[in-house]
């Protein structure tokens, strides 16, 4: 969190509107469910004088994100949102079932048409902050932390890139693969070679990975070696043309696949799911880049990773040394509640639902929106 944390007179300054580039339209109610607005018009012209608190909460143990988005969207779009009263926890901030992480009050016309955004701000937020901190977690179950790459972008629509990426960001993630994943925390994206660069080279992986090299020598050379889907063949050609130069490959076999090495070593098969990127595939590689002299060249491993598969991989000592996932980090699993929970000082909530004070909540102080 260090990276995106902005001093101001020695406090942090939240992110703010002008990093999150809202559309204009929230102001006028576009977004906003119908019954919302219709409550709306109907405080101003029936209780004009209301008073409400809305507390925010989920249901699961969750590593909270999206709560500056939120609060710079009631900053911006709320009426007279320097007279609100806004508690809240932190991005970042490990938070528990039914835990109170964000308070509004105020009259509930000002900002009551936001509550289905502010959920689905923190819903989405949320959900990617914890997929990403349950993979983190499960790449260092064997002992050591290995790195995660943040590679969403094609599961999902462009739009949604800077907030999810900076949400794998919360979670722990250590790159992401486009520059708009990065831009509210004010990094670049990361990656090497897609398999389209291996296919204007007729397949020649060495060929492709001198073109890389030559462009871009500035950047740790790793090839992706699964185009012929013979990754240790075409892993060793690699080693042998650059040497200490080559950092690492990339193996992405499909899962419909079986590696050429299988095929070559029937006596191999039997035991195990050949396909795909497998346990047994890695292990091989490892032996014949160590045996060949290269063990400096690293393993790094991508396609239909889960947090699941991460953790049987290291379960089992799989000599992986950095996954890269993107799918399954973007399910959504997590959903917030907006409640009115006090009127005019006093309880007042639907059944089953109560005022649940939170002492970790903190006073946020009210900035002007930038524009």
């Amino acid at each position: 969190m260090k990276e995106i944390e902005q001093k101001l007179n020695g406090k942090i300054k939240r992110l703010t509107n002008k990093t999150f580039k809202f559309d204009e339209r929230i102001g006028e109610g576009w977004f906003s469910a119908v019954y919302f607005l219709k409550t709306k018009e109907m405080a101003e012209q029936k209780l004009p004088h209301n008073y409400v608190t809305m507390q925010f909460f989920q249901k699961e143990n969750a590593v909270l994100c999206g709560t500056d988005e939120a609060i710079a969207l009631l900053h911006t779009f709320a009426e007279h949102p320097d007279k609100l009263e806004i508690n809240s926890l932190k991005d970042g901030d490990k938070i528990s079932p039914y835990e109170t992480v964000l308070t509004i009050s105020g009259p509930y016309q000002h900002f009551g048409f936001l509550e289905g955004i502010i959920d689905g701000i923190l819903a989405r937020r949320t959900s990617v902050a914890t997929n990403v901190y349950n993979v983190v977690k499960a790449a260092r179950s064997s002992g050591k932390q290995k790195p995660v790459i943040f590679m969403g972008d094609r599961d999902d629509h462009f739009t949604q890139q800077a907030g999810d990426g900076y949400a794998a960001f919360i979670g722990g993630s250590t790159a992401q693969a486009t520059h708009a994943m990065n831009e509210w925390w004010g990094k670049e994206g990361m990656g090497t070679m897609p398999h389209a660069m291996i296919q204007m080279f007729r397949g020649d992986v060495v060929a492709a990975s001198r073109a890389y090299h030559e462009m871009f020598p500035e950047d740790e050379l790793v090839a992706l070696v699964d185009y012929n889907n013979d990754v240790i063949t075409d892993s060793l050609k690699v080693a042998r043309a650059f040497g200490k130069e080559l950092k690492g490959v990339r193996i992405d076999t499909s899962r419909t696949l079986v590696d050429k090495y299988f095929l070559r070593n029937h006596h191999l098969m039997g035991t195990f799911d050949p396909r795909g990127v497998n346990p047994e595939l890695v292990f091989a590689l490892r032996k014949a880049l160590n045996d060949d002299g290269y063990s400096h060249v690293k393993i790094v491993v991508t396609g239909g990773f889960t947090e699941q598969r991460i953790e049987d991989f290291e379960k089992l000592g799989v000599p992986v040394d950095m996954y890269g996932v993107g799918r399954s980090l973007l399910k959504l699993n997590i959903g917030f509640t907006g409640d009115n929970v006090l009127l005019n000082g006093t309880p007042e909530a639907k059944e089953g639902r109560r005022y649940r004070p939170n002492p970790r909540l903190e006073p946020v102080e009210y900035y002007k929106q930038e524009r």
